[in-house]
């Protein structure tokens, strides 16, 4: 496999410890998968700030979000018989799962692109109502006709689905409730109509009959969404045999909408690959790449709170129309950045 990720040496960009926790008793844990836009002449990242309650010797402690906005700490000892804590992500207790740690959205801007700061004035992003309650997370972000749209996956133990604020300033914003419901996520909002309809890319989920593929959908208002068909699937074998779900808004080329996408194999690697969609026909797929343009190698990738990840769902195109400036997760920890030739990947897409 080749890997054709140029990464900044200032990476990480950003590390836990760079940022305040957003109230006293929390720590941050980790900082994951910015959406990514440009606003005011400065590049910005929405960044997922997941946080936790240091923890203790021998208990395991996490935050939840009541109905009201309020946070509550749970705290389980670790040998309780009715604890499964093999994940760094996820437990199980008495039945039920829960995240370890409780996500909001948080904003940072840069004007040169690696070194990035919080703006004053500028409110966090976090969850709010029943549908919240695990938090928000990874958050994708489409500018649409002067509109910004935010979707995001929204959690809580009714499950994992979708959820879409909009805005024009970032500073107030327009909660449209969950658009995608559970079990759904990695939905990426195309940045221009087709054929004066919305398009977006999902991923709904099956433990039993199906997979985690990815989906197509289109909707008349960018609410309401419909005729959903399923256009990328797991390959057995391959680098994405687990799973696979799409990165941020496909990119408009003169082949093809060019989608960056991640895949995981069994080992829970995640990696990053590429397909190309038809420019009128967008749920038609024209070709796909056959091993990853981009995987785990460096220090920062390999070892972390969840290790052996890259994952992105935020980029932009530099002014040259070929530079693709990826902002990615690494290990589930740490913010980064690498950039790609547009035309190189282009190259090493296969036909299907």
């Amino acid at each position: 496999m080749k890997d054709i990720a140029n990464r900044f040496l200032e990476n990480p960009l950003l590390s836990p410890s760079d940022l305040p926790p957003s109230r006293e008793g929390l720590e941050i844990t980790c900082l994951l998968n910015p959406g990514v836009f440009r606003f005011e002449n400065k590049i910005w990242l929405a960044v997922r700030v997941a946080e936790r309650p240091k923890q203790a010797e021998n208990i395991i402690s996490f935050p939840i979000l009541t109905e009201n906005g309020l946070i509550e700490i749970i705290e389980i000892l670790k040998d309780h018989p009715e604890l499964i804590a093999t994940d760094a992500r996820v437990i199980n207790y008495q039945g039920i799962d829960y995240l370890t740690t409780l996500s909001h959205i948080r904003l940072l801007c840069s004007e040169d692109g690696k070194h990035f700061y919080e703006p004053e004035n500028y409110p966090y992003l976090a969850g709010e109502g029943i549908l919240e309650t695990f938090g928000i997370e990874d958050c994708r972000v489409s500018l649409i006709e002067g509109k910004y749209y935010l979707t995001f996956t929204s959690v809580s133990n009714n499950g994992v689905g979708v959820g879409l604020r909009t805005t024009t300033d970032w500073k107030n914003f327009e909660k449209h409730g969950m658009i995608f419901p559970p079990h759904n996520k990695d939905c990426a909002i195309f940045e221009e109509k087709i054929n004066g309809l919305f398009y977006a890319l999902h991923r709904p989920s099956s433990v039993d009959i199906g997979g985690n593929y990815i989906w197509i959908a289109s909707s008349p208002d960018g609410l309401h969404w419909g005729n959903h068909q399923c256009i990328i699937t797991t390959r057995k074998g391959n680098w994405d045999s687990k799973r696979v779900g799409a990165g941020a808004a496909p990119i408009k080329t003169e082949k093809g909408w060019l989608e960056i996408y991640h895949g995981a194999n069994e080992a829970h690697q995640y990696c990053l690959g590429a397909f190309l969609l038809d420019l009128e026909n967008p749920a038609k797929v024209i070709s796909r790449t056959e091993v990853p343009i981009m995987f785990p190698t460096t220090d920062y990738e390999l070892s972390g709170f969840f290790g052996n990840v890259v994952f992105t769902n935020g980029h932009i195109i530099e002014p040259d129309g070929d530079t693709l400036t990826i902002y990615y997760g690494a290990s589930d920890e740490f913010v980064c950045g690498a950039q790609f030739s547009i035309k190189e990947i282009l190259s090493l897409l296969k036909e299907v």
